[in-house]
């Protein structure tokens, strides 16, 4: 007897400008996937309602990546830091209508960095433009800088990660800040930094601050994956007993 169908995980890229713009994705979140047991499938943001509609009818999990960083006057939360690359403003807009709609589907996503951003901004938390600046008690956490993260006791994180702290590698200068109901944030760093946001009335909805994708193999990080591809795998499987 053949195997079922592996999930298919969606991922959100990046976009190079230039002469002939790019769309682009970094292929740790791909690797990523494949060995949570999914199928990752490259999304190009372009397309109005409809089209995201359908095409997150056909997949099984989202995962939303990590960019740059937020055009904050389009989103009415304030000028531009200085220190901001703002996203593309069609690429933006494009990142919120899949976002909300995935969110709005129920379908299961796992948002890093900018993506757990997006998450939160989409449904109306705000942002910390730059840190430390922004958040004067706190410290770096661009560039790759290994700092620790600690988990709440009673949440879905703590469940599928199996542990109350986490060392993690960040590569931001912004974080959330007032995330509203019904994201509750799980995890934090010593300072208060917003770490990771999720959903009780979702089936799997998860923003994390950090890079998983860049920890070893094996490591608690890597069950943020598998749990978003596992939680694919169980609507997908809802789904055709559905039919």
């Amino acid at each position: 007897m053949s195997n079922p169908p592996r999930p298919l995980i969606a991922i959100n890229g990046c976009v190079a400008d230039g002469p002939v713009p790019k769309s682009e994705l970094r292929m740790v979140y791909a690797e990523a996937i494949l060995r949570g047991g999914g199928i990752p499938v490259a999304l190009p943001p372009v397309g109005g309602p409809d089209d995201v509609a359908q095409v997150l009818a056909r997949v099984d999990g989202l995962l939303l990546g990590g960019g740059d960083d937020f055009d904050t006057e389009r989103l009415g939360l304030g000028p531009i830091h200085p220190a901001a690359v703002p996203t593309p403003t069609a690429k933006q807009d494009w990142d919120f209508l899949l976002a909300r709609l995935a969110i709005e589907s129920g379908l299961p996503v796992l948002g890093i960095c900018y993506g757990m951003q997006l998450l939160g901004l989409a449904e109306g938390a705000k942002i910390h433009q730059h840190l430390p600046e922004d958040h004067p008690q706190g410290s770096e956490h661009g560039g790759n800088t290994v700092h620790g993260v600690t988990i709440l006791q009673k949440s879905k994180l703590r469940e599928l990660t199996g542990v109350d702290t986490l060392d993690v590698i960040s590569r931001h200068h912004q974080a959330l800040f007032e995330v509203p109901s019904p994201w509750t944030v799980c995890a934090s760093d010593s300072t208060g930094v917003v770490e990771a946001i999720e959903r009780d009335d979702h089936p799997f909805a998860l923003g994390c601050q950090w890079h998983p994708e860049l920890s070893p193999e094996g490591s608690p990080h890597s069950r943020l994956f598998r749990s978003l591809v596992d939680s694919a795998a169980y609507a997908a499987n809802r789904r055709t007993l559905a039919f």
